[in-house]
């Protein structure tokens, strides 16, 4: 299927501080070097924190990341967990119409959201509440027909029942997740035939947790606690003054001179590439004779050639003469291209161009 980004994009995208502590803390879960590792994560709290991923969003989480926005680009559009369009201010719904679905009755559920939503998958409805689309297996047979909606499943649908729940989260209520013929879990319809004292309880444990803090359809908005990834230490409890608790090196884990473990590093340090020792490159105010097609080297495009150009840099030559202080220089400073000149080359590759390999 051909996923494109919706016509219609804001002008920009940039994390609440809450979310950039949380992403930051992310990036620290990979070794030096390997940040792009944490474009998944990044990319579903950037989605749900506006609903849907933007352009301005993935070229967001790719320059912290160090990566072209095409390789950011070619991630959201791969998995179709990415809404690549606006989704339904209150909810998305996603109707599983895989065989199970299918054969139970999810096409009558179907049915439901084209005439209280909208006639077809990813547009919005009227009031722009609520979005729909039909999506692959997920998971849950022994309780179909079933949809997911924001976090939660929502299983043994009808399309009377369907049909009610909408209204209610159109009037504002929050749906109660799990099965809604009175299952507790999926044991059979006829009733347990083991662990029967477990069904006595009312709701199972995920019910009972969404129905306690009434976040079914809350997307993630930074709020949640704690942000800080664990290795870091815990986050402050609300109202108490001063920093956080210090973190401490893991149990077991060899620690180093400062008697941190690797683990514990900042969150900058993987976000922000260090500049120790980086010397900025020899610049020319204009090319000597014809400036040399800097997009013949792999990784390098119209823009990243101009901006360089607009650096003063005109000629291969020049490339090649970089020692490790100066691409690093350029790995810090290349706006939206962080981390391209190493990780493509740029050196070896123009030592050939230029013909001085």
């Amino acid at each position: 299927m051909l996923r494109r980004l919706h016509p219609d994009q804001p002008k920009t995208f940039a994390f609440t501080p809450a979310n950039l502590a949380w992403a930051e803390a992310q990036i620290t879960k990979y070794p030096e070097g390997r940040q792009a590792s944490a474009i998944i994560p990044l990319l579903w709290r950037a989605q749900e924190q506006e609903g849907w991923l933007t352009r301005p969003a993935i070229e967001y989480v790719a320059n912290m990341l160090g990566m072209a926005y095409i390789r950011a680009l070619e991630v959201a559009t791969f998995y179709f967990m990415f809404q690549l369009q606006p989704v339904g201010s209150v909810a998305h719904i996603q109707i599983c119409g895989t065989t199970s679905c299918m054969i139970c009755g999810a096409e009558k559920l179907i049915e439901v959201c084209k005439q209280k939503i909208a006639p077809r998958p990813h547009m919005l409805s009227p009031d722009g509440k609520f979005s729909w689309e039909e999506v692959e297996c997920l998971g849950a047979c022994t309780n179909a027909p079933m949809a997911q909606i924001g976090k939660d499943y929502f299983e043994d649908l009808t399309a009377e029942g369907f049909g009610k729940m909408l209204d209610d989260m159109a009037a504002g209520k929050v749906p109660t997740p799990g099965p809604q013929n009175g299952r507790f879990s999926c044991e059979p319809l006829g009733g347990a035939t083991t662990l029967r004292d477990m069904t006595g309880e009312g709701q199972n444990g995920s019910v009972a947790l969404a129905s306690r803090i009434g976040d079914t359809l809350k997307r993630i908005d930074g709020t949640e606690v704690p942000l800080i990834a664990p290795w870091q230490g815990k986050p402050a409890p609300k109202g108490a003054k001063g920093k956080a608790t210090e973190p401490k090196p893991a149990a077991a884990l060899p620690a180093d001179k400062t008697g941190i473990s690797k683990q514990e590093a900042p969150a900058t340090s993987a976000a922000k590439p260090a500049t120790q020792g980086a010397t900025k490159p020899e610049m020319l105010a204009e090319p000597k004779g014809a400036a040399d097609d800097l997009k013949k080297i792999k990784g390098v495009g119209p823009k990243l050639e101009a901006q360089l150009n607009t650096m003063g840099i005109f000629h291969f030559w020049q490339i090649a003469a970089w020692g490790q202080q100066d691409v690093a220089w350029m790995d810090e400073n290349l706006e939206g291209f962080k981390g391209r000149a190493s990780r493509d080359d740029w050196v070896g590759q123009a030592k050939a161009l230029a013909g001085t390999a």
